[in-house]
C-alpha cells in the first residue's frame, strides 16, 4: 500500500526513483480506505533530507499511511524556505485539534543546550503533553527521544568527552519485543550526538523498558513506556548511506579534526565508500512500529483515541 503525502513535495520523485509507492492527496482521497495519520514534526534544518529518510521507511509498508508534517511557530528554521513551510508543513496550532494513530518527534542541533535554552521548548513540551491524549504511539529519535524522557520522565542529558559517532553495534535487552521483532540478536545503527542518558537514570523508572543497547561509547539505544506506546531511539536507524560521510566531510573542510565514524569506511579509510550495515534494521523497527503498534491497536474511530488511551 502507498503513503500519502502532500502534492508536489520534492521527497516523491526522489522515492518513486527507488521504487517506493507514494501518491499525492487527489489520488489518496479517491479511495474508501481509513488509512493511518501520522504526524511529523520536523525539527532537523534541512527539512526535506528527512522528511525523505522517514518516508522512505514509512511507506516500505502494506499499510496506507497519511502524514502531515509540522514545524516549531516559536523559531522560524533558517535552512529551510518559507515558502516551502507554507506550501507543506502547519504549525501546532493547525493540528492541535486533531487525533492522529502515530507521531514522530524528529533530532534537532540542539543538543549542547540546556532543555529550557532551546527557542522552542515550551512549544516542544506542549506538544509532548498535547499527544498524551491525541495520539495513540509517539516515536521519539535522538534529541526528540532525550527531550521526551526528559518532559515525561525528568531523565537529564550529559555531555560526553568526544562525539558518539559512527555505526554501533547493538544487542537485544528483551525477548519476543514487538518492536524489535527480526531483528539479529547483534544489530547495527547509526550515532551521531555529543550528549547522552545514563542507564541507571532509566532504571529507577518503573514505567520504562530498555529494549535493547550498545556498548560505549553508543549506550542505550531503545527505551519504552509499552502501556503507554511511547517509544525512545537515542541512534539514527532512518540515515541514508552517506549521511555521516557529509557529516565527516563538513567538519573535515572547516578545519574541526573530526574523528572518523567508526564501523562506517572500509579500513577506516574516508576515500573508500562507507559500508551500510542499518538498512534492514531501519526498515524493520518502522514497520514494526507501524503494524504492531499503530494499526493492530489504534481505535478506528480516530476520535476515540484520547478515550482508548485513557482506558
Amino acid at each position: 500500500m502507498p503513503i500519502k503525502i502532500p502534492n508536489a513535495l520534492p521527497a516523491a520523485h526522489i522515492l518513486e526513483g527507488e521504487n517506493i509507492f507514494v501518491m499525492d492527496a487527489d489520488r489518496a482521497y479517491a479511495q474508501d480506505i481509513r488509512p493511518l495519520k501520522i504526524l511529523i514534526l520536523n525539527l532537523m534544518p534541512i527539512k526535506y533530507i528527512t522528511e525523505t529518510q522517514l518516508l522512505r521507511l514509512l511507506g516500505n509498508s502494506a499499510l496506507q499511511v497519511e502524514v502531515d508534517f509540522i514545524y516549531t511557530e516559536s523559531y522560524t528554521p533558517s535552512h529551510t524556505p518559507m515558502d516551502y513551510l507554507a506550501q507543506f508543513y502547519g504549525t501546532f496550532d493547525e493540528v492541535r485539534h486533531k487525533k492522529y494513530d502515530g507521531m514522530i518527534i524528529t533530532g534537532a542541533p540542539v543538543e549542547n543546550m540546556a532543555f529550557e535554552e532551546v527557542a522552542y521548548w515550551d512549544e516542544i513540551a506542549e506538544i509532548m503533553e498535547w499527544s498524551k491524549s491525541h495520539v495513540y504511539s509517539t516515536f521519539h529519535i535522538c534529541w526528540g527521544a532525550q527531550a521526551g524522557l526528559y518532559y515525561h520522565y525528568g531523565i537529564p542529558k550529559y555531555e560526553v568527552p568526544e562525539k558518539i559517532f559512527g555505526v554501533f553495534k547493538h544487542h537485544l535487552c528483551v525477548e519476543h519485543e514487538k518492536l524489535l521483532r527480526g531483528f539479529d540478536d547483534e544489530f547495527y545503527v547509526p550515532h551521531s550526538r555529543h550528549t547522552e542518558e545514563h542507564k541507571e537514570d532509566i532504571l529507577k523508572v518503573p514505567e520504562l523498558t530498555i529494549l535493547a543497547e550498545a556498548e560505549q561509547p553508543a549506550g542505550v539505544y531503545a527505551i519504552a513506556n509499552l502501556e503507554k506506546r511511547q517509544f525512545f531511539i537515542t541512534g539514527h536507524a532512518e540515515y541514508d548511506p552517506n549521511t555521516l560521510k557529509q557529516e565527516y566531510d563538513r567538519d573535515e573542510k572547516a578545519g574541526l579534526h573530526p574523528q572518523i565514524p567508526v564501523n562506517y569506511y572500509p579500513n577506516d579509510d574516508p576515500t573508500q565508500k562507507p559500508i551500510v550495515r542499518w538498512r534492514s534494521v531501519a526498515h524493520l523497527l518502522f514497520a514494526n512500529w507501524l503494524n504492531y503498534y499503530v494499526y493492530q491497536e489504534t481505535p478506528y474511530e480516530i476520535d476515540a483515541i484520547c478515550s482508548d488511551r485513557e482506558d
